[in-house]
């Protein structure tokens, strides 16, 4: 079963919502801005496609941290914030059959579900 991750107005997920439901595609969805992410769900999700690629640094959370925070980011400290500041995960992340894919590309999602 798949399940789309990500913030139920962001225009992205909403995107990806569409296309799955226009497929007919299953899947559950997971808002992590209501209802968090585990630090361990995101550390599982960077060590599959890199944390570079799962932290969106063009969004306002990012820009509205604490350079404190910005500074000398690693692995670590980039899945400890996205854990605390789930807008900080790019949208929407979609997980199915141990694979995870970050971001809507229609290509990208009918090689996955093959259609």
């Amino acid at each position: 079963m798949a399940i789309l991750h990500g913030i139920k107005n962001c225009d992205t997920v909403k995107r990806a919502r569409a296309w799955l439901n226009t497929q007919g595609i299953g899947y559950t969805f997971h808002d992590f801005k209501a209802d968090g992410v585990a630090e361990k769900q995101v550390q599982d999700w960077a060590k599959q496609v890199g944390w570079v690629v799962l932290l969106n640094r063009a969004g306002t959370t990012f820009r509205g941290l604490p350079e404190g925070d910005k500074a000398n980011l690693d692995e670590a400290k980039a899945v400890v914030l996205m854990a605390a500041h789930p807008t900080l995960i790019k949208r929407p992340v979609l997980t199915v059959g141990g694979v995870v894919v970050v971001g809507f590309r229609e290509e990208r999602y009918r090689e996955l579900f093959k259609q």
